[in-house]
């Protein structure tokens, strides 16, 4: 006889089934059964809550054959997090970076940055929009998962592809607990710095039926919000004087000349490496995001022996942006800036007061546009045969497709102001310098934005750039493996396996900056805005806590316009004499497909592996190999510019040649090793040592051989080239020793330590002063390049423990240090974060459940040599607060309160983090969010 009963797990509860397991032994995919002492009766035991997410958590690291953290949902299709990215950063080594919102968005593992990590959604990669491998989690609601598994450590029957870590998304199955279940949820949030609100409705159910031989299962999140991230950027870069004493910055780049405090013409010893300030801006994203998420699974099981499922998972997040800003360009030239004021190499302040009007500061608006609509699919079918008691095989076959087309649709629209003014720039050591601005009849900049006093015709047609990409992401895998049963002497078993995927990634960049569309309304063919008619400048506003962090004095309201408007106003502007010769013809700034930034990345990969299980009195371990074979085909066009026109001071367009189709072809073979050896030192106390060689593959746009010169445009002479098909994998010897104390029930100490001696690493090379082939210019050269080798080398410290009061806490600290060589030149390693460290407070005790957590990560480097050896742009320190707490109105009824950023947080970056040299700022602003959940 069977009862079923659903409560928070309790000591009483406990005591019970001591007979049979320990609270650490209950799973999220699987009831326990426990005997009633008194009945006999079997009762059906389903933890929830805090405490059984922690249990879960802690039973899938005991058991793991290496080193591994693991994190579960509350219940069934309850994450008190956005999405995955956000329940993540809560485990020992993990940090994530943030999209507009605050949303988790990328996830890096042990410091290792994004393009080090490989994710996978049972065991199959997960296709994405980005140009590179690391997965976008934006797109992926956590309501469609119930766990999920962070693996540091390396076996070889994992999927190779990560150096900082495999993370592995776990779905939830029909037979996880019997018969029908289900649960509604439905959620309201607000930002209290943007005042905007959000809804979300969720539901999954499941059933069993036919003796329990045939299970489904189905979910649906359908989620809307509103946001906004205040930020303010540094988008033209600093100014830095050549530096004669510098081998890295020998010509500088400082294209309006030299800055020259004392006016003599000459670069003075005094003036090596002047640092000043290029283009700054400041304003708002405001984003409308819809998300919509679908999986369904069916599991049929008709015999102890056999399971077939077949699944699925559909989400569609569309999320366009908005930004409305003021961007300032004082870059410097000859007689601009006066009464400069120099502190410890840096201009600080100066005046801008020559009366020609191309070298007056020009206060520009900005609009800026993000078309951003991804399309995620993920279906499959798997097959698991017991052919007798020795042997199991597995087969899986999976498709795997994401695509965003907004090719020609996203925006950088600038309208320069017109009018003789008067300006002052000073660097405040906040994240906006000091703008004041006086117009010559009479008007001052801040105050006019305030009070309305602006209109069309004070502003000029200028920069008007149309782009975007369409990208499509195919994964074709699939797998056949095998474990057979041995059990003779040390070795318990043996796996095998061998896999086959398939790529094809395409980028297809659409813009108007490879004709020159992007200058057509620009410099000598500027239009007033004013003759363009139909009230292109649509609205004043100001918006509600504005940047309110930051102390710097600068204009805090807007004057906006609507891109589709504008264009229309352009389009009706046609026929109308052009400077120069001609007419306005809207065609010749429409955007078109730019060859020099698209690609076709063909990826084929076969892997095969053995791995032998071993097992003694008191230890268990594996002993494995997989071999790895990947062939890469690239297609990719360049094109010679034959001419460059000068539009203005520092407005320049580039004449190209026709495009020519660029082919490469790369293969590589590796050999992967690993060894893992779990002891039990006691039953509590269990050592875990590992050793492996890993990979982790070059971001999918490193391997085209494509290049952009798009900065010609505003007169920074420099050719990037993204990639090319011959960039070597990063590899990594890795090895790793985890110390663990299972001192209570849910609970545990652990103490890791791990080394990375990366090779191939890739990083970006800096060649100033190059000839491309353009006549009277020379241009810097970027390019991506594997470097010498790096080390990577940290310790992991974590805490878990519940008490029987119904309190509990759980603390992670991580520390690396890392370095990377280039050339013997010695750089900081681009995305680790030294450290990395979180506690959270929890308490659940009856109906009651509330948590709180912090998670910090340091800051580190973004991006190396930005102005010359040792000037590195930096992510500045943050923390982020998080706080959830509900309580169970009935049986079947939940409410929930959670919080989101409670410090209010921003997310900040500078170069060296210097506080004058302020390279960029994203606040996302604190959030609540009111949930209510019906099971049934």
């Amino acid at each position: 006889m069977k009862t079923h009963a659903r409560y928070t797990i309790s000591r009483y509860a406990l005591v019970m089934a001591t007979s049979l397991f320990t609270a650490a032994a209950l799973t999220p995919a699987q009831a326990q059964e426990a005997v009633d002492a008194t009945t006999g009766e079997v009762t059906e035991v389903v933890v929830v809550g805090v405490r059984g997410s922690v249990a879960r958590a802690v039973k899938l690291k005991r058991d793991a054959s290496t080193v591994q953290d693991s994190i579960s949902a509350l219940e069934l299709g309850m994450f008190p997090d956005d999405n995955v990215a956000d329940s993540l950063s809560h485990i020992t080594g993990v940090s994530i970076s943030r999209t507009a919102g605050g949303e988790g968005q990328r996830v890096s593992v042990r410091g290792l940055g994004p393009e080090y990590t490989l994710s996978t959604f049972n065991g199959r990669i997960l296709a994405t929009d980005g140009a590179g491998r690391d997965f976008a989690y934006d797109v992926l609601p956590s309501d469609v998962i119930s766990g999920a598994d962070v693996v540091k450590g390396a076996e070889a029957s994992l999927t190779e592809g990560g150096i900082g870590g495999l993370i592995n998304l776990r779905s939830a199955s029909p037979f996880d607990k019997r018969g029908q279940n289900g649960i509604v949820r439905i959620e309201g949030d607000r930002n209290l710095m943007s005042e905007l609100n959000g809804r979300k409705l969720s539901g999954v159910y499941s059933n069993t039926f036919a003796n329990d031989t045939m299970g489904v299962m189905f979910g649906v999140v359908l989620e809307e919000r509103d946001d906004r991230t205040d930020v303010a950027g540094n988008d033209g870069g600093w100014t830095r004087n050549a530096d004669p004493n510098d081998e890295s910055w020998l010509w500088g780049n400082a294209w309006g000349g030299s800055i020259d405090p004392n006016g003599n013409g000459e670069l003075d010893e005094d003036e090596y490496g002047l640092i000043g300030p290029g283009q700054f801006r400041v304003g708002s994203i405001l984003e409308k995001k819809k998300r919509t998420a679908y999986s369904a699974k069916l599991e049929w099981r008709p015999s102890d022996n056999f399971r077939l499922v077949v699944d699925g998972l559909a989400t569609k997040l569309d999320s366009p942006q908005v930004g409305y800003q003021q961007s300032f360009y004082p870059l410097y030239a000859a007689d601009r800036w006066s009464n400069m004021v120099i502190e410890n190499g840096i201009v600080t302040g100066f005046d801008m007061d020559n009366a020609d009007p191309e070298m007056r500061l020009n206060p520009e608006l900005l609009n800026q546009t993000s078309h951003r609509v991804v399309d995620t699919k993920l279906f499959g079918v798997n097959a698991e045969w017991q052919v007798s008691d020795s042997l199991t095989l597995t087969g899986d076959l999976y498709r795997s497709t994401s695509s965003r087309h907004s090719g020609g649709q996203d925006s950088y629209v600038v309208l320069r102001m017109n009018q003789p003014n008067t300006a002052r720039i000073e660097l405040s050591g906040d994240r906006v310098p000091n703008v004041t601005v006086n117009f010559d009849d009479g008007r001052d900049l801040g105050g006019g934005l305030a009070s309305g006093a602006f209109s069309d015709s004070d502003f000029n047609t200028h920069y008007f750039s149309l782009s975007g990409d369409n990208i499509d992401d195919e994964i074709t895998g699939a797998s056949f493996a095998g474990n057979w049963v041995v059990e003779d002497k040390w070795l318990q078993s043996v796996q095998f396996g061998v896999t086959r995927t398939d790529r094809k990634k395409s980028r297809d960049l659409v813009n108007n900056a490879l004709t020159g569309g992007a200058d057509y309304y620009s410099g000598d063919y500027a239009i007033n805005v004013g003759d363009l008619g139909g009230n292109v400048i649509s609205q004043s506003f100001s918006l509600p806590n504005f940047m309110d962090e930051v102390s710097a004095e600068f204009p805090r309201n807007f004057l906006s316009f609507d891109i589709a408007g504008y264009q229309r106003a352009l389009a009706a502007y046609d026929g109308t004499a052009r400077p120069g010769g001609g007419v306005y013809d809207y065609a010749a700034a429409a955007p078109v497909w730019n060859p020099l930034q698209s690609y076709r990345v063909e990826e084929e990969t076969w892997a095969g592996y053995v791995q032998a299980n071993l097992a003694g009195e008191r230890w268990t371990g594996n002993v494995g190999m997989r071999l790895v074979q990947t062939r890469t085909s690239a297609q990719a066009w360049d094109a010679q510019i034959i001419e460059i026109i000068e539009n203005g001071a520092f407005n320049y367009t580039a004449v190209y040649a026709a495009p020519t189709t660029v082919n490469q072809e790369s293969d590589y073979t590796y050999l992967l090793p690993s060894a893992n050896l779990n002891y039990r030192i006691t039953e509590d106390l269990r050592l875990r040592l590992g050793a492996a060689r890993t990979m982790a593959r070059p971001s999918v746009e490193m391997l085209a051989p494509t290049n952009t010169t798009e900065s010609v445009s505003w007169g920074e002479f420099t050719q990037i080239y993204s990639g090319n098909a011959e960039l070597k994998p990063y590899s990594a010897d890795q090895f790793d020793v985890s110390l663990e104390w299972y001192f209570g029930r849910n609970s545990i100490f652990n103490i890791a330590a791990f080394y990375k001696h990366i090779e191939d690493q890739i990083t970006s090379s800096w060649e100033p002063n190059q000839d491309i082939g353009v006549p009277g210019y020379m241009f810097n050269v970027s390019r991506p390049i594997n470097g010498d080798y790096a080390k990577v080398k940290g310790v992991e410290i974590g805490l878990q423990h519940f008490m029987d009061n119904g309190f509990g806490v759980r603390a992670q600290y991580t520390r690396n240090w890392s370095k990377s060589y280039v050339e013997d030149e010695e750089r900081p390693l681009e995305g680790i974060a030294p450290s990395v460290y979180s506690l959270g407070v929890f308490y659940e005790r009856g109906p009651v459940s509330v948590s709180v957590t912090g998670d910090h990560t340091d800051g580190f480097a973004t991006a190396t040599s930005v102005l010359g050896a040792g000037f590195n742009e930096e992510a500045d320190p943050i923390t982020w607060v998080t706080a959830h707490a509900s309580y169970r109105l009935t049986e079947k009824l939940d409410i929930s309160l959670e919080g989101q950023n409670l410090l209010d947080e921003a997310q900040t970056y500078s170069i060296n983090g210097n506080p004058l040299l302020p390279q960029g700022y994203y606040r996302y602003g604190a959030s609540l969010k009111l949930g209510l959940s019906y099971r049934f």
